[in-house]
């Protein structure tokens, strides 16, 4: 589902006068409720008057708008941050998963014109206008050649490559000051990585690049289907590819669970061959890049802006920590916990007792994954008690290298869609070969 038509703020002024529009509004808004909260005799904290509902609609709205690193960085929050989050707040932000607002005819002429040329249209048979998807940093159209082959054309909102950096500063700072992050924090490293990777997803070249690699691999994978790029109309601004019919991998709901089933087992299967055998992942665990043939039960794979090479060292030890918790020790599980920076020698020093304890019930869970059922949540709530002291205690708060961070995003998107399919899988027989012995 596509949103309403609305030109991208594609200059450095005009992006830094919406980040100014939104923290004015949000400012407004903490002074509106500050003001009702006193009246009714509270004494709120300032990060309660920041998350509100009200400013978290400016927050989806503006960074809608903006699009690019501001709308990403915003639906990446809504997707990992779990329990840190206020619910309200979460609910609001996963709103940026579909509500990109698209370029009005006028703006994607333009664009379009700049990468094809002013006579574009003669190539085409037909191109829609109307595009079939709507993203954080580009829009998907569908078009057909004189020789009948559909293509799926991505093009790039104009000005985002340009604004990656200060998007992704002013989207910080806006974390900052609205008390989320402790100041003792040191974000550089993971706002270092989070710019170049964005930079790689704004290039079109690449990504077309890593999409051949992709199907390279999965081509005599009966599970998937992997569009090619189509380089003749692919560029630094638009990129297009082979356009696959298919419906929304959510669909998978209401199938049978031996087609859940089945579908799931193919998926977390991939993100296993993708860390232990391609040494090559596709990162971005977004629903949306997932969907599925019904007709042949296959899944096809998009979007690979975000596919990257995996550290041989976090695949290393990954394997480490399946070992140890096939082995069932608690210690070992303590150390490759740390070594793949999942968890300081910090944390262990203030926490160890609580980090024992959630260690032990995911040991005791590990006995149990010959018919994993992906639906029974009752252990994550036990280790949802443990966590509470735990992220309290901010100057212990800590953010593992950018290297595990990626994968580890994919590998909970993945065991999240399980969950949603309420899954049954036969998780010890898929990770044991993988687990360091």
């Amino acid at each position: 589902m596509t949103g309403d038509a609305r030109k991208v703020p594609a200059g450095r002024f005009a992006r830094l006068g919406a980040f100014g529009q939104l923290a004015a509004g949000v400012a407004g808004g903490v002074v509106a409720e500050g003001a009702r909260r006193l009246a009714q005799g509270e004494r709120p904290r300032m990060a309660d008057l920041l998350l509100t509902p009200a400013n978290a609609t400016r927050v989806t709205e503006q960074l809608s708008r903006l699009r690019g690193a501001a709308m990403k960085l915003g639906q990446m929050i809504s997707l990992d941050a779990g329990d840190m989050l206020p619910p309200e707040l979460t609910q609001i932000l996963a709103r940026l998963r579909d509500s990109a607002h698209i370029m009005p005819p006028a703006q994607l002429e333009k664009v379009l014109a700049a990468s094809w040329g002013a006579g574009w249209r003669k190539r085409f048979r037909r191109f829609d206008a109307r595009p079939v998807a709507a993203a954080s940093i580009g829009q998907v159209h569908r078009a057909e050649l004189p020789d009948g082959r559909v293509l799926a054309i991505k093009v790039q909102y104009p000005g985002v490559a340009q604004s990656i950096d200060s998007d992704v500063d002013n989207v910080a700072t806006l974390l900052k000051v609205s008390g989320l992050l402790p100041a003792s924090l040191d974000v550089a490293p993971l706002l270092a990585e989070a710019k170049r990777q964005l930079h790689e997803e704004a290039d079109y070249d690449r990504e077309a690049a890593m999409m051949t690699r992709y199907a390279d691999l999965l081509a005599n994978d009966p599970h998937f289907v992997v569009p090619r790029p189509v380089m003749e109309f692919t560029g630094k601004d638009v990129l297009a590819m082979d356009f696959i019919a298919a419906r929304p991998i959510e669909t998978l709901e209401t199938a049978s669970p031996e087609i859940r089933n089945a579908a799931m087992q193919a998926m977390l299967g991939l993100v296993l061959r993708e860390l232990f055998e391609f040494g090559f992942m596709q990162t971005d665990p977004n629903f949306a890049n997932f969907r599925w043939l019904e007709a042949t039960g296959q899944i096809v794979v998009l979007d690979f802006g975000a596919a990257r090479s995996v550290d041989p060292q976090v695949s290393h030890e990954y394997a480490a920590l399946l070992g140890a918790g096939f082995r069932g020790e608690a210690a070992a599980v303590r150390q490759a916990l740390i070594r793949v920076g999942f968890l300081s020698e910090t944390q262990f020093a203030r926490h160890g007792d609580a980090l024992d304890r959630i260690i032990a019930i995911i040991l005791e869970q590990i006995q149990r994954i010959d018919d994993f059922d992906f639906a029974d949540r009752s252990f994550v709530e036990r280790i949802r008690t443990e966590v509470p002291s735990i992220a309290a205690d901010r100057d212990s708060w800590h953010i593992p290298p950018a290297e595990a961070l990626f994968v580890q995003r994919k590998i909970s998107g993945t065991v999240l869609l399980a969950v949603k399919m309420a899954a049954r899988l036969p998780l010890k027989a898929m990770l044991q070969p993988y687990a360091e012995h």
